[in-house]
């Protein structure tokens, strides 16, 4: 694992806030409503910037809007800077959310270095859908969603699970045709609109809490939230969602308990932010 110095960490930081600046540029153009999330709203509450240690950016879009965002980059993302990557457009791509990424760069995550697309440095763009209002129909749901995630996973889990029963079973989802398993996610998509939904979730990433989802009060339009020197866009409910999520968001974790993402290539390029 690549141990990242306190310059690359700014250098990572400059890289991931140009990318924050183009998203931000590319929806206020096209009327699309975006929140930025998970540590990336800790370090804007309480740093107004980057946690010192956090690698990524994340935000966070309901399902119209990232369907928005998808044909918008098509015109008018800065290509000759970035890309956008998802499953739709991307062979190989394993991730039920998308990723733009910086030309350039490399940020090879350990045990994905045999992934077929290109791997830059990147900032993720959640699409959020609805779950059930019912609990237990809930917790089915969010059954078929961890299934359908470990099957996309499987193709990293068979290279780095030591466990040998979980990496037997690795072995035998990564034999599953991609397409099919494409075909199990958006099946499930096609059944979770947010319609009258109380709660909603990124259908392949982890929920915390046991409520399997996130009231949707919380992700409606707020004021624009202060991070590194430029606003940007952020949910109504931040304190809540950050409170339901992490618990005291405002004390720092242990040392020990500060994880950044192990990475086995990276390459990083000075940028220019405006």
């Amino acid at each position: 694992m690549i141990i990242l110095s306190n310059e690359q960490m700014e250098q990572l930081h400059k890289i991931e806030l140009e990318m924050l600046i183009e998203v931000d540029r590319i929806c206020n153009k096209n009327n699309i409503r975006y929140t930025i999330i998970g540590g990336t709203l800790i370090g804007a509450i309480r740093n107004k910037g980057f946690i010192p240690w956090d690698d990524d950016v994340d935000i966070a879009m309901l399902r119209s809007d990232y369907e928005k965002f998808r044909v918008a980059c098509k015109k008018d993302l800065d290509k000759t800077r970035f890309y956008f990557q998802d499953d739709r457009n991307t062979k190989g791509y394993r991730w039920g959310y998308g990723k733009l990424r910086r030309k350039n760069t490399l940020f090879v995550r350990e045990n994905q270095e045999h992934m077929i697309y290109k791997q830059g440095v990147f900032l993720d763009i959640f699409p959020h859908d609805g779950v059930p209002n019912n609990y237990l129909i809930r917790a089915i749901h969010n059954f078929k969603c961890f299934i359908i995630r470990k099957m996309l996973w499987s193709e990293v889990g068979k290279k780095c699970e030591k466990n040998i029963i979980k990496h037997f079973l690795y072995v035998n989802l990564s034999k599953i045709p991609h397409d099919v398993i494409r075909k199990m996610y958006y099946s499930l998509v096609n059944v979770s609109k947010i319609n009258n939904k109380k709660r909603v979730r990124a259908l392949m990433f982890p929920t915390f809490g046991k409520d399997f989802g996130y009231n949707i009060e919380w992700f409606k339009p707020g004021e624009n939230i202060e991070f590194e020197g430029h606003m940007f866009q952020c949910m109504k409910g931040a304190k809540e969602y950050l409170s339901y999520s992490y618990g005291d968001y405002m004390k720092l974790p242990p040392y020990e308990e500060r994880k950044i993402h192990p990475v086995s290539k990276i390459k990083l390029i000075d940028v220019d932010i405006k």
